[in-house]
């Protein structure tokens, strides 16, 4: 029958692609891996992968096995690792992350008490533009989402922690600084500078230009806040970002925003978590750090 050895070979020959180098990965030889998955075709009369050149690619069958290695695999070895590091005497590792790449600067006002309280905890953070954050919390790659946009999953709760309005930011000498507030037609022709995030997850697309049927002239991506906000203060562009994040900006006196629209474009931070899986009570002990004003 299929067990952990079975799942961790399909995964190392996915990531891998050949017979040797996933072997290598394992610390095990050619002749083993082979033997161990060909009792698993042999019991279920499918074959699991197939060869191209010298590549190994798996069939239906074995994307079907990756699938269940993707999916325990890390709760194993999420498991193992907290019986290590209670073996230890320690308590373990808070593992976020994060799908609000601005909020990094007030994420960090949270880490540092908390690291204070729970000097036998370490804080791990991922901090990716591309970052699959609801697949990894559900698939314990993380303990905690931080996220602006949560999807309701059963096995996931969500907590509100903190609310700000997301307001376009410029150069303070740019010419849409004469408006009080911004309407979606004030950026036909302006460069809007984000993040390299699809548009449908860009605030300023989802809550304010594409409603209105409006867009902008040019569509500029950089990783960086820092540079984002280097480039605007410069005059190459406008951007959207949270209003208290540009108040402690060391370029604020470089810079201006204004509200996107009568209303604003008013966002909540949540930090998104698996129900009834918190041994050390690590998850609660953080967002209620998080929780207060």
């Amino acid at each position: 029958m299929i067990d952990r050895h079975h799942l961790k070979i399909v995964r190392a020959i996915e990531t891998h692609g050949t017979m040797t180098e996933a072997a290598n990965a394992l610390f095990l030889t050619q002749s083993a891996l082979s033997h161990a998955m060909k009792k698993v075709e042999k019991d279920f009369g499918v074959p699991l992968w197939r060869k191209e050149g010298r590549r190994l690619v798996l069939t239906q069958a074995g994307k079907s096995l990756l699938n269940l290695a993707q999916r325990v695999l890390p709760q194993f070895e999420h498991t193992e690792a907290q019986l290590r590091r209670m073996a230890e005497g320690k308590q373990g590792t808070l593992r976020i992350g994060m799908e609000c790449n601005p909020c990094f600067e007030w994420l960090l006002k949270v880490v540092a008490p908390f690291l204070k309280a729970y000097p036998d905890v370490d804080v791990d953070v991922k901090r990716a533009v591309t970052f699959g954050g609801l697949q990894a919390l559900h698939g314990y790659d993380i303990d905690i989402l931080l996220t602006p946009d949560p999807l309701e999953l059963p096995s996931i709760s969500y907590k509100g922690v903190f609310d700000y309005e997301q307001v376009l930011v410029m150069n303070a000498q740019h010419l849409l600084t004469q408006y009080d507030i911004i309407e979606p037609e004030y950026l036909a022709h302006e460069t809007l500078i984000t993040y390299p995030v699809e548009e449908s997850r860009l605030d300023i697309f989802s809550h304010f230009l594409h409603p209105a049927n409006r867009t902008v002239k040019q569509h500029r991506q950089i990783e960086t806040t820092e540079i984002i906000l280097q480039m605007v203060a410069a005059g190459r562009g406008v951007t959207a970002l949270p209003k208290w994040l540009i108040e402690e900006s060391k370029d604020y006196a470089n810079l201006a925003y204004r509200s996107l629209g009568k209303q604003g474009v008013q966002k909540t931070l949540y930090l998104g978590y698996r129900k009834e899986d918190d041994p050390f009570q690590l998850v609660d002990a953080f967002i209620q750090l998080a929780s207060q004003p």
